[in-house]
């Protein structure tokens, strides 16, 4: 019998799928999940993690771009902030297309 492997992470949030997919973003290119600095857990979306936990999220600063903590529900690779902002669009492990529209909340998750 074949068996589906775990996925890498465990993605917290509200009617979250195996590809990270939630209830406030689902379409076919929404396969990311962030770990959140404030708390170190990865989160499908910040609507997900503010409707879970009782406390704010923080931005990444630009000093911890280094940082792996993008994870694709597609392949279950984890990512450097900086190598996700740098992808174009498509996950560099897989080449699963993200969803560009993600960009316009880079704010809520990145500092610029």
């Amino acid at each position: 019998m074949k068996t589906t492997p775990e996925p890498a992470v465990t993605c917290h949030g509200v009617g979250v799928n195996e590809r990270t997919q939630c209830a406030h973003y689902h379409s076919e290119r929404d396969i990311i999940a962030i770990k959140f600095k404030c708390c170190g857990a990865f989160y499908a979306c910040i609507q997900c993690h503010q409707e879970s936990v009782s406390h704010a999220p923080e931005v990444w600063p630009v000093a911890e771009f280094s940082q792996e903590a993008i994870y694709c529900g597609n392949c279950s690779g984890v990512l450097s902030i900086a190598a996700y902002l740098s992808c174009g669009n498509a996950c560099p492990l897989c080449q699963a297309a993200f969803n560009p529209g993600c960009a316009n909340h880079y704010h809520l998750y990145f500092e610029r």
